[in-house]
């Protein structure tokens, strides 16, 4: 039977550690032998298996049964007070850094870099969202401040889409989407200036893309086009609206058929922040 004795048991494996860093000294049941092959080495055998860990400061705890290791604490958290004062910083960094770029069209490659670094600190912050729980969070009218996909000066971002400032100029003006949570209804409301030949004035319109939308997943959102509305305003807006005929499933291409799939990244009372199918990062606020 192995009697209690004193062992020296290695810590480190690092051959620059110090003999006094390197070595700790426990009284544990173990064998205690020389090498005949090796004179300069002391061999130890344990009754049952002893693991150490090579962290800094481990304290070592003996018993006859076994040794183990000590954690360090882990990092402490952020109070609820921090955490909200610290996203209420970023969102203001958030929105500060993106309201000078037309939302988007005018963000250069750096602009979209910085959005983008600013974007995800709010979401590492904020947490995973749920939206089996805060589904509520999504209904009402939101605003778009800042899409990246819009830096490719196309009204249809990273899908194909009319360009602006060509031969027929169009001016993007307001953008909204529209979210009934009860109803699943989903429209991305666009605020249009068409340029007309002088001296005919540019015809403003107002296009209503419909939607239906559905959950998949916790934080996944999954929309399906229904139809598109038109309606001129200013000068024109007793015209009665128009509703745009889908082209037949076999003329329409398989990359633009208004539907797509985005995740919810951050949501709070006033701000979202979405990443789409493509990449597209997203805020809106709401109005």
């Amino acid at each position: 039977m192995a009697s209690v004795i004193q062992c020296t048991v290695p810590l480190f494996s690092n051959s620059q550690s110090s003999p006094s860093s390197a070595y700790s000294t426990c009284d544990v049941p173990c064998l205690h032998f020389n090498s005949p092959s090796h004179k300069n080495l002391d061999f130890q055998v344990f009754p049952k298996r002893v693991l150490f860990y090579p962290k800094k400061r481990s304290i070592c705890k003996s018993g006859l049964d076994e040794v183990s290791a000590v954690e360090p604490p882990p990092t402490p958290k952020l109070d609820d007070k921090s955490k909200a004062e610290l996203i209420g910083s970023l969102k203001i960094k958030l929105l500060s850094t993106v309201s000078g770029l037309n939302k988007g069209l005018a963000a250069t490659e750096d602009d979209l870099q910085k959005a983008d670094v600013i974007a995800k600190e709010i979401e590492e912050a904020g947490g995973p969202v749920d939206l089996s729980v805060d589904l509520d969070k999504l209904q009402g009218r939101w605003k778009l401040i800042y899409s990246s996909a819009f830096s490719s000066r196309t009204l249809g971002g990273s899908r194909p889409g009319p360009p602006t400032g060509r031969l027929l100029p169009i001016t993007l003006g307001q953008v909204f989407q529209r979210i009934d949570i009860l109803s699943k209804d989903f429209d991305n409301i666009v605020e249009l200036e068409l340029g007309a030949p002088w001296p005919i004035p540019p015809v403003e319109v107002t296009a209503t893309l419909a939607h239906k939308f559905e959950l998949t997943g916790t934080s996944s959102v999954k929309i399906v086009f229904e139809k598109t509305t038109v309606k001129t305003t200013g000068n024109l807006s007793q015209i009665p609206p128009l509703e745009i005929p889908q082209l037949p499933d076999a003329l329409r291409p398989s990359t633009n058929r208004g539907s797509g799939d985005f995740d919810v990244t951050y949501l709070d009372s006033d701000i979202r922040i979405t990443r789409g199918d493509r990449g597209e990062l997203r805020v809106f606020v709401i109005s």
